[in-house]
């Protein structure tokens, strides 16, 4: 007895060891520094949690009983409510509360092509992935990302703009900075303003702060929007491939999303309404026979596959990627059907 006893003490040590030898690594390798103790033993904790959450997810991919795997990345020290608090900034019901402006309907053409498989980043039109940090500025990010693409598919030019300036001066427009905001209200401010700065005259702090736009810095400009018909997949398919990316809102809340790491994310619980996180949609493709969109995120290269995820396309709408999607419209060499459309209204 005395020899299973210490048997099981020492079998507990080994397990503790290895737990706390796990954190540490965790935390060298994200520079992870906890301004207390209690501080650290409750991210340990999380950690542990979460841990436990994406190990018996992978056992199911590993089964094959799902199609895609996790990982415990920067975001493993964060409770799933702390992280959707701190990081999901879409906030669609801006809509009930402010006058959004109604954008251009896209109009299908009866003529495109559209291939099989499709990637922007192939046609260099996608900026590098960004981090927005503790920040609830998705919304930013995904205004950004889509002007800054359409700048460079319309003129030639490759520019990164600043979501600070977005952040800070579309508060008129009923964006709310680190709060919260919508990509097509980001759209009508830089219509309006008459441009948006660049990243390198405006850089991203993280933070809401006071508008410090100017005339002479802007990067981009557009003039107005186009809006996709909502829950329409095959549409959205004929946009982003015939536009260029496309700005989208997606139900990001489920904790899978939060440790994505590869493969094609299918989530049975998400919402094709309640959407909270806004991001780039870039293209799309097949893998191991499961149809993709291919997203952009602003979590920086460390999550998901070097910053970006492929979400299940053709499943019903999915975690509403299809329900609200729109694009600038960029006034350059190549006129589109929409801008024709608009400068004759």
């Amino acid at each position: 007895m005395k020899f299973f006893l210490l048997a099981a003490a020492c079998l507990t040590l080994v397990y503790v060891a290895e737990a706390s030898s796990d954190f540490a690594r965790y935390k060298s390798q994200y520079r992870k520094d906890y301004p207390s103790d209690s501080v650290e033993r409750y991210r340990k904790k999380v950690y542990k949690q979460n841990e436990k959450f994406v190990n018996e997810h992978n056992a199911r991919y590993e089964r094959g009983e799902v199609t895609y795997k996790m990982a415990l990345n920067h975001l493993a020290d964060m409770h799933p409510r702390e992280f959707m608090a701190t990081f999901l900034g879409f906030n669609r019901s801006l809509r009930a509360t402010n006058k959004v402006p109604e954008g251009i309907p896209f109009r299908r053409s009866k003529d495109a092509v559209i291939p099989q498989e499709f990637d922007w980043r192939q046609k260099g039109a996608v900026s590098p992935v960004k981090d927005q940090g503790h920040c609830g500025s998705c919304w930013a990010f995904s205004s950004t990302g889509a002007l800054e693409a359409h700048t460079f598919l319309k003129t030639g030019r490759r520019v990164s703009l600043s979501e600070q300036n977005l952040i800070d001066c579309s508060l008129n427009y009923g964006n709310n900075g680190c709060e919260g905001g919508l990509m097509e209200q980001a759209f009508q401010y830089v219509k309006d303003n008459d441009g948006i700065d660049t990243e390198e005259t405006y850089p991203y702090e993280g933070e809401d702060s006071e508008c410090r736009f100017k005339k002479n810095n802007v990067g981009a400009t557009d003039a107005g929007f186009v809006s996709i018909p909502t829950g329409e997949e095959q549409v959205l398919l004929e946009a982003v491939a015939t536009q260029g990316p496309l700005s989208v809102a997606i139900d990001a809340s489920n904790p899978s999303f939060q440790f994505y790491s590869e493969g094609v994310y299918f989530e049975p619980e998400c919402s094709s309404v309640q959407l909270d996180h806004g991001v780039l949609l870039v293209g799309y493709g097949v893998e191991k026979g499961q149809k993709y969109w291919l997203v952009k995120n602003s979590w920086s290269e460390q999550w998901g596959e070097d910053g970006y995820i492929k979400m299940a396309r053709n499943k019903n709408n999915n975690c509403g990627i299809a329900t609200q999607a729109s694009y600038p419209i960029v006034k350059g060499g190549r006129q589109s059907s929409e801008e024709s459309s608009d400068s004759s209204q």
